[in-house]
Order: C-alpha cells, then structure tokens, then sequence
C-alpha cells in the first residue's frame, strides 16, 4: 500500500466560499499523479467514506494534470463564520487524508 503522505507534496483544504470546502492533493511526481488519476483511487464514494459524510455532499473530485493535482470539493458542515463553525479559514480539515492508504 501506498501512504498518501509519501507521495504527495501537498495537501491541504481551504474554503471554496462561505458553504464549500476545497481539498488540494498534489502529488511530488508526474508518473504517479497520472496512476492515481488513472487508477481512480479518489472518488465522492472513497472520499465520503474517509470524511464520514454523505456521498451527496461531496460535489466533485478532479484531476488537474498541469498543477499534478487532484481537488475535491464538499459542502460545508457549517458556514464560514457561522455559529457552531470551528474552522473559519478551512485550512484544517486534510487530517483524515493524512492517513489515507491506496
């Protein structure tokens, strides 16, 4: 198995706006950003089931061969800002892609 950490040179999560959150996987290698595109390992199915979330709230998962990334956006527990909302910049909310084997 491969750890998601080893092989990616970021990853990260941002807002998208106020209702949607943003993950950012970019990969260190060209050869292995086209495998895990090509593989299909990312997908709203996988990723719901990491994030313990609905597959519906997870709006699209894509490949961005010029930057070797793939981005996944979902929508927001909570609005940025919002009562109740913990994370109002996004930026802490890869930790369960962290520990993601493929």
């Amino acid at each position: 198995m491969t750890k998601l950490i080893d092989v990616a040179a970021v990853i990260r999560s941002k807002n998208s706006g106020p209702y949607e959150l943003t993950f950012d996987i970019i990969f260190k290698e060209q050869a292995v950003f086209e495998d895990f595109a090509a593989k299909n390992v990312m997908t709203k199915a996988v990723f719901a089931k990491l994030y313990n979330m609905p597959e519906s709230e997870v709006l699209s998962v894509i490949a961005f061969p010029p930057s070797k990334a793939v981005k996944i956006t979902i929508v927001r527990p909570f609005a940025s800002g919002a009562l109740g909302e913990k994370d109002v910049y996004g930026a802490q909310q890869h930790g369960p892609l962290l520990t993601f084997s493929y």
